[in-house]
């Protein structure tokens, strides 16, 4: 069997796993919808960002799901929210998980003293509540989009390098590996060509599940109003929300769903993906 026909029958094989949970089905699909409406929402949002109406609009023919305090189309206002909440989300974890992997690749193949250090700097950032500092960092470097990812990223890798630590601990010691270094094969070549491929498909489960996490964590900064107010996002619309929840409660309601309906679809898509990637599930 040429190598293409295994690439095809292994991934058949990992959508079989991932399949078997309905819910993991459902959740991919809603995320997918997610996705497809944050990429082309200048597309489908039938208002611009800047078009204003009429105010506290309810939900009609016109408008969709109503205005806000403004006279600002909510629908429109979601689709855009909706870019800003996954560019976070992905941007943040993929600086997470890249951090994580290098200390736990580093920290796990090297042991000892290397091991020693790095696990006790990632206990210190563990030890540290995440939230409170980020609104401290935020405060005293600025609220920018790309300022918020950075800080997510970093406060959030000490899990993915704890996971990948243990995975490197277990595989470092298998035959295969005891093969490559009496090949001659150096160190970057056995970490990165033998062990982290083997290594990785918990560290994927753990990057689907942390992608709701930064997604929430970004909401919650810009409700309290330390988001980047250059751009549109579901904890602003949530912010301004808040005073006017009697009259409209439209404008809470709906970026709420669109949270609730996000962050679940990605977390049954990380249930699905660990069924399909963890080898004691596979039975």
């Amino acid at each position: 069997m040429n190598t293409l026909a295994l690439r095809l029958r292994k991934t058949g094989d990992l959508w079989r796993l991932f399949s078997r949970r309905t819910s993991s089905v459902v959740g991919l699909v809603a995320v997918v919808i997610v996705v497809l409406a944050a990429v082309f929402a200048s597309v489908l949002a039938p208002y611009g960002r800047l078009d204003m109406g009429l105010s506290f609009q309810p939900p009609s023919g016109n408008h969709f799901l109503g205005t806000d305090s403004l006279g600002s189309d909510v629908f429109s206002n979601i689709l855009y929210g909706a870019q800003t909440s996954l560019l976070v989300g992905f941007c943040a974890v993929l600086t997470s998980s890249v951090i994580g992997i290098l200390v736990g690749a580093i920290s796990g193949y090297y042991g000892g003293s290397v091991d020693n250090i790095l696990m006790r700097i990632t206990e210190l950032f563990q030890m540290v509540p995440q939230f409170f500092l980020a609104i401290i960092i935020i405060a005293l470097f600025g609220s920018s989009i790309w300022n918020v990812i950075f800080v997510i990223g970093i406060l959030t890798w000490p899990s993915t390098a704890r996971l990948l630590r243990a995975e490197f601990l277990a595989l470092k010691q298998r035959e295969f590996i005891e093969a490559g270094r009496s090949l001659g094969m150096t160190d970057f070549d056995l970490i990165t060509r033998e062990i982290l491929p083997n290594a990785l498909p918990p560290v994927i489960v753990n990057a689907s599940l942390q992608i709701s996490g930064a997604i929430l964590l970004e909401t919650s900064l810009s409700f309290l109003g330390l988001g980047d107010p250059n751009v549109m996002s579901w904890g602003m619309m949530l912010n301004a929300a808040q005073e006017y929840f009697n009259r409209a409660w439209w404008m809470a309601a709906f970026p709420g769903v669109a949270i609730f309906i996000t962050t679940l679809g990605l977390n049954l898509v990380g249930d699905g993906l660990n069924d399909a990637l963890n080898p004691r599930l596979r039975t």
